[in-house]
């Protein structure tokens, strides 16, 4: 029995293209897939793979330095310096709360002074 198979003009192109060799040394060819159960996981891959964000809105930055404020203190030397950076992201997020903002408000929560330097302590 003689099975034809019909090839559409993508399969055609995507397999010509394979021949060619296009596909080859692609960004992240042989490695992993970092998947994520974040309904968020495509947009946060993008912002760090194309460094965008510097461009982020204001209160998103200021939840990411919040996110990431055990990663920004671990390197800094004493305890006051530490108190110092996490009443600084304090100090901008109030004042982020001061002007208006275009679009929907986006709540960024203070970060818990003696907290960060309860964690950088046990570091």
């Amino acid at each position: 029995m003689v099975v034809m198979q019909f090839e559409s003009w993508v399969e055609r192109q995507i397999r010509e293209a394979m021949e060619r060799g296009e596909f080859d040394d692609l960004p992240g060819a042989g490695k992993p897939l970092e998947l994520s159960d974040d309904p968020d996981w495509w947009i946060k891959s993008k912002i760090a793979r194309e460094n965008l964000e510097p461009m982020l809105p204001t209160p998103l930055a200021l939840r990411r330095e919040v996110a990431n404020i055990d990663a920004t203190v671990a390197d800094v030397p004493t305890e006051d310096e530490v108190r110092a950076v996490a009443a600084d992201l304090n100090q901008r997020i109030r004042e982020s709360y001061l002007r208006p903002a275009a679009g929907p408000t986006i709540a960024v929560g203070l970060v818990d002074v003696e907290a960060v330097v309860q964690r950088w302590r046990a570091r």
